[in-house]
């Protein structure tokens, strides 16, 4: 989280992606299919994230790419999906926690997120 704003303060997608290791467009994507996620958009389609934003966003991306559930399952997790009556989706297997190696820097590290959250988006269209 970013050091220089107080725990309360709204903060610009930019600062959200930033925090989270996720690009932007992801981010944008999520709006689309969790109508909970609202930030407020001033001039320009500037988005603010409220804290309690901030806070869905880091439960819907533990819930994705932590815990292995698809994007309709974490929909019918925060009860909005259309369709209720479809059966839960069980969540993957996460994989072991490996170490990353020494030399790798943080712009690689981010990359290889970047990838990691279209890699996620790409295997949940594929399953839809």
């Amino acid at each position: 989280m970013s050091e220089d704003k107080a725990a309360g303060a709204f903060r610009t997608i930019g600062e959200v992606s930033e925090d989270l290791g996720l690009p932007q467009h992801i981010l944008r994507y999520w709006e689309t299919r969790f109508p909970q996620l609202r930030p407020l958009q001033r001039a320009g389609k500037r988005r603010y994230y409220r804290p309690d934003d901030v806070a869905l966003v880091r439960r819907i991306n533990r819930l994705l790419n932590q815990e292995g559930y698809t994007i309709r399952g974490v929909q019918k997790l925060l009860g909005t999906h259309p369709h209720d009556d479809a059966p839960e989706p069980a969540p993957i297997q996460p994989q072991p926690v490996v170490q990353a190696p020494a030399g790798l820097s943080a712009a690689m590290l981010a990359e290889l997120k970047r990838i990691r959250a279209h890699l996620s988006i790409a295997l949940v269209e594929d399953r839809a």
